[in-house]
């Protein structure tokens, strides 16, 4: 069962979300949750609405429903990112499973929630999102750099080699993460804490996914800079056969 309850206003304000889903009543439930929370809102019930309004109204976050009448939430997420779309997409589905996930999560999603979920729930999973990209814009701060790879914060860009890599936002967090600390072996949960905030109940796959995507991106071109520590985590570094690591 949803809950309906209702928080009271939140100090995220300003912000616009996008809400798709096609079942009427959870579409009418959350708008009315975003809205009396403080937020902007728009809806869609379809795939092709939700590509018109994320093109049209640039929101800041979209609450996707995976089980979309045309299509479904995954692929909405693909075709967005492939129009050079990044806003963050926070995911409804009732397929729990883990797999559903990872796979979701890897066609560019920021998080999962599933069905049936609490509306507090759902509004927290939301201003965490929100809180996440409010960090990489407010403020300027001094670019990222390691060997041939530049971050840049305050432009949102990310070159290898002088080569632009275009990356989802949780993707540019996770490498913004192992960038400010090059060298160092992150242990997974430090790297869910440190880009999610919070622990996926405990299952750091999510991490694996997310460097995965990170590395086809990355490490396409040059020699290999991010590494598996076995049993531990992840460290961005030179090859040990490399001798001209400069680190920031």
């Amino acid at each position: 069962m949803i809950d309906q309850h209702t928080p009271t206003r939140t100090p995220v304000a300003g912000h616009t979300v996008l809400v798709v889903e096609d079942d009427a009543s959870i579409r009418t439930l959350l708008t009315s949750a975003l809205s009396a929370a403080g937020y902007a809102v728009a809806s869609a019930s379809s795939g092709q609405e939700a590509m018109f309004e994320a093109g049209s109204r640039r929101p800041d976050l979209i609450v996707l429903d995976v089980m979309l009448p045309d299509t479904d939430g995954f692929q909405v997420t693909r075709d967005l990112r492939a129009q050079g779309v990044y806003t963050p997409v926070l995911f409804l589905t009732a397929r729990t499973g883990v797999e559903d996930r990872i796979i979701g999560l890897s066609s560019g999603g920021d998080d999962y929630v599933t069905k049936p979920f609490h509306v507090q729930e759902v509004l927290l999973r939301v201003r965490a999102i929100l809180r996440r990209s409010a960090t990489l814009t407010n403020g300027s701060r001094a670019p990222l750099r390691y060997a041939d790879l530049t971050l840049d914060e305050n432009t949102h860009e990310v070159r290898r080699a002088d080569r632009p890599v275009k990356l989802s936002p949780t993707e540019f967090r996770l490498l913004a993460c192992l960038l400010a600390q090059p060298e160092r072996v992150l242990e997974k949960p430090e790297i869910l804490q440190q880009v999610w905030q919070y622990g996926f109940s405990g299952d750091t796959r999510i991490v694996d996914t997310y460097v995965k995507n990170l590395r086809r991106k990355i490490d396409c071109d040059g020699p290999p800079l991010i590494h598996t520590v076995r049993g531990v985590g992840y460290c961005l570094r030179l090859p040990r056969d490399e001798t001209n690591a400069t680190p920031r």
